[in-house]
């Protein structure tokens, strides 16, 4: 269902011109805070990965891929729904030492997302990966990671003010980090639905990092959706900013720490994928032959859109949309790129 909203009285902070040449500025001072950082490395990534291998993610797994043969090389291909698997065995293949990480410019087609503010069927991200010891799989480990990115989107949040003032009435990204679980918040509000209850603790707790999603909660179902065969779903989370432009909770990223084989074991039989069990990338993972990881996807239009004061995600990005959502924005004077 569409629901794209302009806001009452909505204007961009910046022109169209601006608006560009700001976006290549959050671009670079971003990478560049994320990588010194975490110790990370630019590498590049693929548009499209093998069909066969199970290197694609399969989101929600109801999600359809963009595929396409390849006639030279007698091989399907899939256009990536994200880079989760692939950046795990990057790091295999180019031989990273624990401590030392990778990052990429990711760009995916999701067909079937549904068209809102914030969701496109065109995804670009800073995907990011970086090998650990065995002692770092614990809930502190992950906690600091997550200080460390929240505190890399103030500072490039504090550099963009001061080269463009017509941002400074927005809300400055609170660095104090709120954790909180999803059986915290289903225990909270059991009436209410996952969404309604990120909007009303993120209200009160605007840098919120939430815990624990994919298995299953006390009320038998999940959170929210994540597959079984990246994220070990009790260390991994959502980072959550409070969007007051748009009154609801506004997610920058999705990280965790990576599945190990015994992790990775239990969840595919949770999930009833154990066919998965035969592709190459799982079965590496099963034998041990891959690196323990920490990695995520965090959102360059999202980030684009929350440091800018946009109303809606075309407004940083060149996708399609559909007739309701452009008349919308045309009435509401917002330029789609």
């Amino acid at each position: 269902m569409l629901t794209t909203v302009i806001p009452q009285g909505y204007a961009p902070l910046l022109n169209l011109y601006d608006t560009q040449k700001a976006i290549g500025l959050l671009k670079r001072l971003f990478e560049d805070d994320l990588g010194g950082a975490l110790n990370l490395r630019r590498v590049s990534a693929p548009l499209f990965v093998e069909a066969s291998t199970g290197l694609n993610d399969d989101l929600n797994g109801v999600e359809r891929a963009v595929s396409f043969d390849v006639p030279d090389a007698g091989r399907d291909a899939q256009v990536v729904h994200s880079l989760a698997k692939w950046k795990r065995l990057a790091l295999h293949r180019y031989q990273f030492s624990v401590g030392e990480g990778l990052y990429t410019d990711m760009n995916a087609i999701r067909r079937d997302e549904e068209l809102d503010n914030l969701h496109s069927v065109y995804v670009d991200q800073w995907d990011w990966e970086k090998v650990i010891a065995p002692r770092d799989r614990n809930a502190d480990y992950l906690k600091g990671v997550v200080n460390t990115i929240v505190n890399a989107l103030a500072d490039t949040q504090a550099t963009l003010r001061s080269v463009y003032p017509q941002l400074t009435p927005l809300p400055l990204i609170e660095r104090a980090v709120s954790f909180v679980t999803a059986q915290e918040l289903e225990d909270r509000w059991p009436e209410l639905s996952p969404k309604e209850r990120e909007d009303r603790w993120v209200k009160d707790h605007p840098t919120t990092f939430l815990m624990g999603i994919g298995g299953a909660l006390k009320s038998g179902r999940p959170h929210d959706g994540r597959a079984p065969d990246y994220d070990d779903w009790a260390l991994n989370g959502d980072i959550l900013v409070w969007n007051a432009l748009l009154g609801r909770s506004f997610e920058i990223s999705s990280m965790g720490i990576r599945v190990s084989p015994e992790s990775l074991d239990r969840q595919l039989t949770v999930a009833g994928c154990d066919h998965r069990r035969e592709l190459p990338f799982h079965r590496a993972l099963l034998a041990g032959e891959l690196p323990l990881t920490i990695g995520g996807g965090i959102g360059q239009s999202r980030v684009s859109m929350y440091l800018l004061g946009k109303a809606h995600i075309g407004e940083v990005q060149a996708s399609i949309w559909d007739p309701r959502t452009i008349e919308a924005c045309r009435e509401a004077g917002v330029i789609l790129l």
